[in-house]
């Protein structure tokens, strides 16, 4: 077992894995292997469940997430991607925003043992809605498959992101244009978050795992 580039995300025969949180020994969130080594708990991080984990195995180095880290999901579904960012961010927050009430429920069962999982019931188009809940953040994360992503990105970056702080935005090409190539895509959402002011650090294909995703990771 060894680290790789994220603080708190560990490597073993090519497949990740984040360390349990000690309140969780024992216990799966989505039929994940878990594994013991040196007498501590580690959960497999796959790939094909998560495009976090996709972008960690295809070069992504330059997220910042530490183990007091203040993050803001959005898009959170049913937790997959956020039990492993609470494994790595164990002393920090994760505001875990989702719109679809049943996926919310899930969330509900996993923050009882996860305490530093606040899942919020609401839509991400409308970021004043949660804003008696979120403090300002470090990273924004964000996983939705919407027409309009990168406006819901900025929106939230320009509501909660602290100044120097970081984002990371999984685009999925076929949701924004069905009808153009993913490249021009992809380069229509840079565009975009550049005249709003953001900093595009890196963009990391996915599509090996994730057909027509990739991940962009910005600065403000």
């Amino acid at each position: 077992m060894k680290s790789v580039s994220i603080d708190g995300v560990f490597e073993k025969n090519g497949r990740l894995f984040t360390q349990n949180l000690k309140g969780c020994k024992g216990i799966k969130v989505y039929n994940e292997k878990l594994i013991t080594y040196k007498n501590k708990e580690f959960r497999s991080w796959t790939p094909y469940r998560s495009k976090l984990a996709a972008a960690i195995l295809n070069g992504l180095k330059d997220i910042n997430i530490t183990s007091d880290s203040q993050i803001l999901y959005l898009g959170a579904a049913t937790g997959t991607t956020v039990s492993h960012i609470s494994d790595i961010a164990k002393d920090g927050t994760v505001y875990a925003v989702e719109s679809s009430p049943v996926a919310v429920k899930k969330l509900l069962q996993l923050s009882k043992k996860r305490q530093n999982v606040i899942p919020i019931l609401s839509d991400a188009n409308h970021p004043d809605r949660y804003s008696t809940i979120v403090p300002t953040v470090d990273i924004v994360y964000q996983d939705i498959s919407q027409r309009n992503q990168s406006e819901i990105f900025i929106r939230n970056i320009m509501r909660y992101l602290k100044k120097n702080g970081q984002g990371i935005i999984m685009v999925k090409a076929r949701s924004i244009d069905i009808s153009m190539k993913p490249k021009q895509v992809y380069k229509l959402v840079t565009e975009d978050l550049e005249e709003h002011g953001l900093n595009i650090i890196n963009l990391i294909d996915i599509s090996r795992y994730e057909k027509d995703h990739t991940a962009i990771v910005i600065s403000n």
